[in-house]
Formats: structure tokens, sequence, C-alpha cells
């Protein structure tokens, strides 16, 4: 559900363009649905086309790496020697082997993760299809829960949390397309192999602030390492550090800030507690969730909605929101010191 209602904040403009062109309702969700899917999927495709091509010989790289690294650590001030080497190699080939059952494990239950994830990706796309045809029912239905005089409040909060998210949306697809041509094109002009992969990972793991790029962007380094030598590694790592630097003291504070208002240290602690509480999703639904709670708390206790109520939504005529059947027929009197109102049932 809250991925469903992260992408609609980013689709639903663009159904919202689609219509006011005079493209039917149907039709506009449609081709914005199919938009949705097939970016991603396009990205992750070619993605995997160039790593099948570019992992070809990985194993003989892998030698020479390793032989390289074997040289440079016996010429290094450490003085390392060759069998105490080959002993940590060792060691870490024996720590692998007995953490073995974790995978095997987790192989076992790769029926089952595969399950489930179709299940989360059609509830999702099932949330989104309903969010972008009924949206404002479906808040205006949230709406009513609540005492009428609060109404106007949540409305209104609700209102500014919405455009804050989509905010939040955009700026973090600029923001993860900054770091990935980055990132990216310092690994084409550097030589590194598996270049659009790189760009690609670290476009997808950017969408978890401050954090995802790092972790990406390391990556990129251990290529540069297996694939070509430690001074293109070096350069490689240069780079990503450098792409951080702006992403952190240009992009997240000008560009994000401004559209989260959210301090970048409350970025890092949210992403930090997100990730303690619930993993990789966690950290990456932390900064949107605090940025809409943030707006939201703000603008009740700003009292705005007090002068000037917004449009609080009424009732709405489909049947899906009644939340009490009535029968054909059916007459409910309701007893009144000074009147009496009869309603009458409707078929």
């Amino acid at each position: 559900m809250l991925i469903a209602v992260l992408v609609s904040s980013i689709v639903a403009p663009f159904v919202a363009f689609l219509v006011r062109h005079r493209w039917p309702k149907g039709l506009a969700i449609a081709v914005a649905v199919l938009t949705t899917l097939l970016v991603p999927a396009a990205l992750i495709t070619l993605a995997a086309t160039q790593l099948a091509g570019g992992l070809a010989g990985l194993s003989d790289r892998l030698a020479g790496s390793y032989s390289d690294l074997k040289a440079l650590l016996l010429a290094s001030p450490l003085h390392l020697t060759e069998p105490q080497i080959n002993d940590y190699l060792q060691q870490a080939l024996a720590a692998i082997q007995a953490d073995s059952q974790v995978f095997v494990s987790g192989a076992l239950s790769l029926g089952t993760s595969l399950g489930h994830g179709l299940t989360g990706l059609l509830l999702t796309l099932f949330s989104l299809l309903f969010l972008l045809i009924d949206g404002p029912g479906i808040w205006a239905w949230i709406v009513r829960i609540f005492p009428r005089r609060a109404r106007a409040a949540i409305d209104g909060a609700g209102q500014a949390g919405w455009t804050t998210l989509g905010n939040f949306a955009k700026v973090q697809i600029l923001v993860a397309s900054i770091d990935a041509l980055g990132i990216g094109l310092g690994a084409f002009l550097l030589g590194v192999p598996l270049a659009i992969p790189i760009g690609v990972l670290v476009f997808l793991g950017s969408f978890i602030p401050i954090v995802g790029a790092v972790a990406t962007g390391a990556v990129a380094v251990v290529i540069a390492l297996l694939f070509n030598s430690w001074p293109i590694a070096l350069a490689m790592l240069g780079v990503v550090l450098l792409v951080q630097q702006v992403e952190g003291h240009v992009l997240q504070p000008l560009i994000m800030g401004t559209a989260v208002k959210v301090h970048p240290l409350g970025v890092v602690l949210v992403v930090a507690a997100g990730s303690l509480l619930a993993g990789i999703p966690g950290a990456l639904f932390a900064v949107p969730v605090a940025a809409v709670l943030n707006v939201m708390i703000n603008y009740i206790q700003g009292g705005s909605w007090r002068a000037d109520l917004p449009d609080v939504p009424g009732e709405t005529g489909s049947p899906l929101w009644r939340t009490v059947p009535q029968r054909p027929g059916f007459t409910r009197t309701r007893r009144n010191p000074s009147r009496t109102i009869t309603t009458e049932g409707t078929s």
C-alpha cells in the first residue's frame, strides 16, 4: 500500500495531464500504469543484458586480480608472507562454508519468496489502480471517519502532506538520476566495465537517501578493482566520493531539504531508525513518512484551517461508500422535541 501511494503521487499528475488534453480517464490511467511498469523493466533488462555480456572471462579476470593483489600485499609495509595470505584466504573460505546453511535454507524458501513477491506485486497494482481511479473518493471516506469539527483540519493536512509526498518523489528521481549519471559516466571514462549496470544500480539504490548511493558506489569500486587495477579503483572511489559530496552538500540540503522540509540531520536519523525497524523498506519509506507527518502536524498546529477552511469532502454518491445499507420501502423516523424527520429508503 505504501508503494502504491508513493507511485501514485508520481503517476497522478501524468494522468491529470492526459485527462486535461481530452484523453478518456480509463485510457489515461492504463497508459500511465503501463509506462510506470515498462520504464523500470526496460532499465533492468538493459542492465541484465550488459551484465551478461560483460561477465565473459570473469574467472580469468578474477585470477589476474588476485595475483596482482597478492603481489601488492607481499610488497606492502605489512610484510605479509605468501603462507599468511593463503591462510587468511582459507579462513575466509571456511567461514563461507560454515554459513552455507543460510544459503541452502534461502534457496529452499525461494518458491515461497517468489509467491509472496507476486502477491505483493498484484496487491500493489490493485491498490495503485484504485488510487488513480477513485483517489478523491477514498480520501473523502477517510476524512468522514473523523469528528465533523476535525474534518477541515484533517483534510487540509492531508492535502499538504500529499503535495509534500509528490515533491519528495519528483526530487528523489532527480537526485537518483544525477547520482547514476555521475557515477556511471565516471566508470565509463575510467574504462571500468559494466558502466550501464553500475548506473542502473546506483539509480535504484539512490532511492534510499544517503545510504543507498554509498552502498551501490562501493560496488562500482569493487568492480574497478576486479576488472582493472588498484589505481583505477582508487580513481573510481574518488568519483563516488565526489558525487556523494555533491549530493550531501548541494542536492540534499538545497533541493531535498526544500521539498520535504526536513533537516539533513533528521534525514540521517529517520533513515537509521527506519532501517533498524524494518530493514530496506524502512529505510526507503522513512524520509517520506517523516516529511509527510512533519508537514501535516505543522499545518494542524498552525491553525490556518480555522480562518480559511478548505473544502471538506462531502458525501459521495457512489454505492461503494455507503456504510449503512438501505432497503426498499424502509422508513426511519427520528424523533425530536421540536420536529419529526422521516427518511425514506431508496431502492
